[in-house]
Formats: C-alpha cells, sequence, structure tokens
C-alpha cells in the first residue's frame, strides 16, 4: 500500500513565511478533506503532497507513484493560455478558429482517445469533446481539466478548491464522481475554504492556520472544533459599519425614480448560436436581484450588458442609468455608477500595484492608478485596509496575496464608492467562510444605507445576502434557457 509521511517538516514560502506540518500521514485509498482561512497555506501544502515544494526541514517520504494537482489558477492560466494562442478578435474574414478542443485538452499528454471518451461520459461532458475549451463555462473547463489529469491514471489525486464556482448540480455530480474514483482506490486530498464543501465520504480532515497543520484526524471531530472558533470569530463582526464615501468624487446620481434597467427583448448570439434568448428585465429602484442559473447559461453575459463591455449592448434595446444604450454617452458614463467584480477582472488585474493602490483604483474604475489620489482617498482606504484585517498589508504587493485575499480586497475596491448599482458575479468564490459573512455584511450594510442597488450572482443559494427582494432565474429548457423571474419580498 502507497503512503506518504511528512515529520517535522518546515516549508520555506518566501523570505518570511514558512508552512509546518509536524505529522501527517495519507496511507493509499484514504479520502482527505485539508480545510483553512485565506493564507493559512492551503495551496502550499497541496504543492507540497505533490511533492512539488521540497521541505527545507524534517523528512518527507512517499511511495505514490503518480500524483496529480489541479487548481483554480492553473484552470485559470490554461484559459488565458488558449485565449493567447489565438485573439479571435484580429482573425481575419474567413480565417479559422485554432483554439485546441476539449478532447484535444485531455489529451494533451496522454493520447488514448478511448481513455479520453470514457472519462468524458463519467463526468458527463461527452458532448464538448468537440467544442473550443477556451469557450466552455467555468464548471465545463473544471471538468474537462479533471479528465486530463486522469488520463495518466494518478494513484495520489489532489484538488486545490475543486467545488469553486460550480452549479449544485455539478458539484453533486463532481463529488459523486470522486466518491466513484475513491471507492476504486484513487487516494484523494482535497484543499478547501469551506466546510460544507467536505463531501459525505471523506472520512479524514486537516485544519491549517497561520501556515500551520494544527489538526488532524477524524472528520467529525474536527469539523465540531473548526465551528467552535468559526463561531467565535463572527462575534467579533457585530457593530461594524463601512467608511464613508468619498464625497469629492464629483460623481453624478442616475436620474431619480428611474429604473437602474431596462432590456427589451435582450438578444446575444455567437456563431449563431443565442446566450442570452429574448429576456425582457426591468431593475425597479430599491430592488435587489439574485441572478441564478447553471454554467454556461449566459449569467455573465447578461452582467457584461449592464457593464457597458459586451459589444452587442449597443444592438439591443437597453436603457442603463436613464440613458439609451447608444445614444452618445461613454463607457465611463456607465461604469462611473457601477461597482464590479467578476472571476475575469480578477484574472485581468495583472499590473503590478500595492494592496492599498488596488482599493484606492476603485475611485478611478482603473486597473491600476493614473492620477493623483486625495488625502482624503488615502484615509479612507486605509479605513478598508483595517476592516479587511490588512492595515500592515497595505503596501504589500497585490500579488503576493493568496487567490482568496487578492478576491477580499477587489470587493473593497468595487465598494469604496458606494455605487448606485453593486454588480457582484461568484463574489465569494475562493473566500473562506468567516471572509464570506464578512463579504456578506459589507453588502447589507451598503445595501442598508438605501442608496446602493445589487445584482448578486453565485451558485451557493446560502450566499445570498439578507438585502435580496427579487429573483432571476435562468431555466434550462431543451438547448436554451427560459426566465423566470420572482419576487421574494
Amino acid at each position: 500500500m502507497a503512503t506518504l509521511h511528512i515529520s517535522q517538516g518546515i516549508f520555506h514560502l518566501s523570505a518570511t513565511r514558512t508552512l509546518t506540518l509536524d505529522a501527517l500521514t495519507l496511507n493509499g485509498g484514504e479520502s482527505w478533506a485539508f480545510v483553512g482561512a485565506n493564507g493559512s497555506g492551503k495551496s502550499s501544502l497541496a504543492r507540497a503532497l505533490a511533492g512539488e515544494l521540497p521541505p527545507a526541514k524534517g523528512t518527507f517520504s512517499s511511495t505514490f507513484l503518480r500524483p496529480a494537482r489541479l487548481s483554480l489558477e492553473q484552470l485559470q492560466k490554461l484559459v488565458s493560455d488558449e485565449w493567447q494562442r489565438n485573439n479571435t478578435d484580429l482573425l481575419s474574414p474567413g480565417e479559422e478558429d485554432t483554439g485546441r478542443t476539449a478532447a484535444e485538452i485531455i489529451q494533451d499528454e496522454v493520447k488514448n482517445a478511448a481513455r479520453c471518451a470514457e472519462l468524458a461520459e463519467l463526468f458527463g461532458i461527452t458532448p464538448l469533446l468537440t467544442r473550443r475549451f477556451k469557450y466552455l463555462s467555468t464548471g465545463e473547463t473544471r471538468k474537462t481539466l479533471l479528465c486530463q489529469a486522469l488520463m495518466s491514471e494518478p494513484d495520489l489525486l489532489i484538488l486545490d478548491e475543486p467545488f469553486d464556482g460550480l452549479d449544485v448540480a455539478s458539484r453533486k455530480n463532481l463529488a459523486d464522481v470522486l466518491h466513484q474514483l475513491n471507492r476504486r482506490g484513487y487516494t484523494l486530498a482535497l484543499v478547501l475554504n469551506r466546510f460544507d464543501d467536505i463531501p459525505d465520504f471523506i472520512e479524514k480532515v486537516g485544519v491549517l492556520a497561520e501556515c500551520t497543520l494544527t489538526h488532524v484526524g477524524a472528520r467529525d471531530a474536527i469539523m465540531a472544533e473548526a465551528l467552535v472558533a468559526q463561531l467565535a470569530h463572527s462575534e467579533t463582526l457585530a457593530g461594524m459599519t463601512l467608511p464613508a464615501t468619498d464625497d469629492t468624487a464629483g460623481r453624478t446620481k442616475p436620474a431619480a425614480g428611474a429604473p437602474l434597467i431596462t432590456l427589451r427583448d435582450g438578444v446575444v448570439s455567437y456563431n449563431d448560436r443565442p446566450i442570452l434568448n429574448h429576456l425582457s428585465w426591468e431593475v425597479k429602484p430599491g430592488e435587489h436581484w439574485q441572478i441564478v442559473g447553471p454554467n454556461g447559461a449566459g449569467k455573465s453575459t447578461l452582467l457584461s450588458l449592464v457593464t457597458g463591455d459586451h459589444p452587442q449592448g449597443y444592438s439591443n434595446d437597453l436603457t442603463l442609468f436613464g440613458r439609451r444604450r447608444g445614444s452618445g454617452e461613454t463607457i465611463w458614463d456607465i461604469k462611473q455608477h457601477i461597482g464590479y467584480v467578476s472571476s475575469s477582472l480578477h484574472l485581468d488585474y495583472r499590473v503590478s500595484s500595492s494592496v492599498r493602490n488596488v482599493i484606492l483604483s476603485g475611485y478611478f474604475d482603473s486597473i491600476g492608478i493614473y492620477q493623483a489620489v486625495s488625502d482624503r482617498q488615502h484615509f479612507l482606504a486605509a479605513q478598508w485596509l483595517h476592516l479587511l484585517g490588512m492595515a500592515q498589508a497595505g503596501d504589500a504587493p497585490f500579488h503576493a496575496l493568496s487567490w482568496g485575499q487578492q478576491r477580499l480586497v477587489l470587493i473593497a475596491r468595487a465598494l469604496v464608492k458606494h455605487p448606485a448599482l453593486l454588480i457582484l458575479d461568484e463574489p465569494l468564490q475562493g473566500l473562506d467562510p468567516i471572509n464570506r459573512q464578512l463579504i456578506r455584511r459589507f453588502i447589507d450594510v451598503l445595501i442598508g444605507e438605501g442608496e446602493t442597488q445589487l445584482l448578486f450572482v453565485s451558485h451557493h443559494a446560502e450566499d445570498a445576502p439578507q438585502c435580496i427582494t427579487h429573483r432571476l432565474s435562468f431555466v434550462p429548457d431543451g438547448e436554451s434557457y427560459r426566465y423566470q423571474q420572482d419576487t421574494l419580498r
């Protein structure tokens, strides 16, 4: 039986940070989940288990022959690389798209068409094998990459945040598949932010805090201890208030009493394939909408119309903040009223910047700082850093933070100007339970002030803030979707 053992392990993460694993043993056929807060060293633990991060001190031994590690960052890099292979905006008329298909991605390292077909059927993505990988939804790309990892039949499968960004059905399907793999003898190690993401079949749990593996043991006992710690921490959020807005920003306000968004018979298509199919939708004053639906349903496409980023916004009957789209408004006339967070924005924020400057850039709707910052804006940014628990990290490089910490800073960036419309596309993805609660508290406090309306997209129903008043659901209907609009209160 294969075994991995770490004793008194010290792993250097940077000049000042180390990962400490005093004692950890994984045996062949076991199922593990490692859970911890943002910045606790979870992703570094995954690298250590895969043998990619050798210890500076202590011992590491493993008789697993084919370990495989998957992470959200690896997936996003692969998607980015595929777009770099061929920028379709620059193609000449008649020129073909050279992006690789899902089948080609799956067989990138191991060429075996029969096994590729078998894995695709297991994950329910057989119809996607001939489609271009870069056009797949988040959930579809996740399953494709998992198939790729399984092509080599790894004996230790390490998954870093495998459920983030997946809808309810996809999460259940993935958990069922992982359970099947475990029953077939695969050794599994899942690295998670959420305790409630631990699948039912997981037998053992480890908890990381401040880059130290503090608890290891049976699932039920460890989860009981973690929940007590989580409850104690949540009590510190009582009485939290947001920093004030920047009154000197000189931003105009939308016309009083007018709907923020009116879309009439909206249609968006690509290569004659409808992404949005005759959607009529209005966001009236005082309404806060949750937008729900499966991966690939078109939720992010709808949001890109609202933010002014989608070129087909001009061809639709779309009115934003009282102005018909295409009536001479600039993109900044739209964005000045919006605070926005999405996985795409996170991926686009590649500039070298300090944590403080990322927050400050929210006042200017820019990626980076390109104009003078006022003393008041600096003062307010310091207050945001304090609320985020990053008062000492303001001058640190943004990209030196963990993935979840980066997302937390980007959410603060969206909130600093107290926008008329706050658009959050999977804002809690990659965040641990404490920070999820913190962000929901941020949202409800801001909405409670009565000047900001919310569009909230999340696959987790329990993630919706208390302020939600309406729900727009993308409901599968044959090969397309129909739209259901409900008043919640």
